[in-house]
C-alpha cells in the first residue's frame, strides 16, 4: 500500500458550493451557495479574454509581469511587493508553505474560511482555532493570547467568511502591537471591495507600517473572475519573494492575467455593480431582521443565518424550493447576495421558515 503522509489523516476536503439543479416544471432555481458575482464580466474584459485565448498553446508569463505592474500602480506599492497565485486561496497555501511545517502553529478565528484548516493541515503544522466573539466577530484579544513561540502565522479574515463582520482599524492596530515581529499576520481581504464601514481596517494601510503584515486580495468576488483563478498578495519583499518561490510554476494562466489587467482598467464600471450588490445586501439584511432573524452586520457579499442544529434542515427546505444555500453543519447557513430574484426568494423562504 502506498504510504500517505500522516498529516493528511482526518483532514477535510474543501467543499465547494453545490450548483442549483434544473427543476422541471418548477420556478427558477438559484445557486447562492458560492460567493460569486452574479454579473458576467464587462464586455471589454470578455473581448480581451477571447483575444488572449488564441495563444493558449503558449505558456503564460510565469511572473505575471503585466498584472504585477498594474497592481503595483493601483495600490502604490513596489512591484517587488506583489505576488500572484491561483486565487487568494492559492496564495494562502503559498504563504503556509513558506512559513510553517511540522511543530509550528498557525492561529485563526473559527468559524472562518473553511480552507484555513486544510492548508494548515497539509503543511503538517498545528491549527489553533480561536472561537468568534459575540456578533460573529474576531476575538483579537483571545487570538493574541493564543500566540506562542511556536506560532508562525496568524490569519485575520475581514470581512469574515462566512459570518460577514469586519475587523475595525483600532482593533487591528491594538492586535498588531501584541504580535511578535517574526510572526506573519495575513489580512485576508477577499471581500474588501464590498466594505462600506469607514472604521474598517484596510490591510494595505497596515502593510505599509508593519513588515510582518501580508494582505490577500482576489479577482474572484467583486471582479467576477471566479472561474479564472487569480489572486494576489501585497507584502514586504522578503515575504513576497518567498511566495514566488512556493508558487506553482505558470499557475496563473495568460487568460486570467489579461482578464485581471483589463478588469483593473475598468474598475470604476465594475464597482458600480458592486454598489448594486451592496444595496441588495442592505435590502436583504433589513428584511431578514424585520422577520426576527439575528443577522450579524455583514460587509461582504453574503449574509449569515445562525441556525445551530437546524442548519441542514433549513438548507434542505431552501433546496426543495429551488434555492441552494451553503450550510455549515451545526453552525448556520451562508447565503450569497445574488440577482434580485434570488434575493427575493431567500426573503420569502426565510420568512416562511421563521413564521
Amino acid at each position: 500500500m502506498v504510504r500517505i503522509r500522516k498529516a493528511l489523516d482526518g483532514l477535510p476536503s474543501y467543499r465547494p458550493g453545490r450548483p442549483a439543479a434544473p427543476r422541471a416544471g418548477a420556478e427558477q432555481a438559484y445557486k447562492v451557495s458560492s460567493n460569486e458575482n452574479p454579473y458576467p464580466p464587462l464586455p471589454g474584459v470578455l473581448e480581451a479574454v477571447m483575444a488572449t485565448a488564441e495563444s493558449m498553446n503558449r505558456y503564460p508569463d510565469m511572473f505575471a509581469t503585466g498584472l504585477v505592474a498594474a497592481l503595483a500602480d493601483r495600490f502604490g506599492v513596489p512591484p517587488e511587493h506583489v505576488a500572484t497565485g491561483t486565487g487568494s486561496v492559492g496564495v494562502l497555501q503559498q504563504i503556509v508553505q513558506a512559513t510553517a511545517t511540522e511543530g509550528d502553529e498557525v492561529v485563526y478565528a473559527w468559524r472562518s474560511f473553511e480552507a484555513y484548516p486544510i492548508v494548515v493541515g497539509i503543511s503538517g503544522a498545528t491549527a489553533v482555532e480561536v472561537p468568534l466573539a459575540a456578533g460573529a466577530r474576531h476575538d483579537l484579544t483571545a487570538m493574541a493570547d493564543a500566540i506562542t513561540d511556536r506560532t508562525r502565522a496568524v490569519f485575520v479574515c475581514t470581512p469574515n467568511n462566512p459570518t460577514g463582520p469586519v475587523v475595525g482599524r483600532d482593533d487591528l492596530a491594538a492586535f498588531l502591537r501584541r504580535v511578535p515581529e517574526d510572526v506573519l499576520v495575513v489580512v485576508d481581504e477577499a471581500y474588501r471591495e464590498f466594505v462600506r464601514d469607514p472604521e474598517a481596517a484596510d490591510g494595505v494601510e497596515f502593510y505599509r507600517e508593519h513588515p510582518n503584515v501580508c494582505v490577500l486580495r482576489t479577482f474572484s468576488k467583486a471582479y467576477g473572475l471566479a472561474g479564472l483563478r487569480v489572486g494576489f498578495a501585497i507584502a514586504h519583499e522578503e515575504v513576497a519573494d518567498a511566495l514566488r518561490k512556493t508558487a506553482v510554476p505558470f499557475g496563473v494562466s495568460g487568460i486570467a492575467q489579461r482578464a485581471a489587467v483589463e478588469s483593473l482598467a475598468r474598475e470604476a464600471e465594475l464597482l458600480e455593480r458592486v454598489d448594486a450588490l451592496v444595496a441588495e445586501r442592505t435590502r436583504v439584511r433589513d428584511a431578514l431582521v424585520a422577520q426576527g432573524w439575528e443577522i450579524p452586520h455583514t460587509e461582504a457579499n453574503f449574509v449569515w443565518l445562525e441556525l445551530g442544529e437546524k442548519t441542514l434542515d433549513f438548507a434542505r427546505f431552501c433546496e426543495d424550493a429551488g434555492l441552494v444555500v451553503r450550510p455549515f453543519a451545526g453552525d448556520g447557513c451562508r447565503v450569497t447576495i445574488a440577482e434580485p430574484e434570488a434575493n427575493d426568494k431567500l426573503i420569502r423562504l426565510a420568512g416562511d421558515w421563521a413564521g
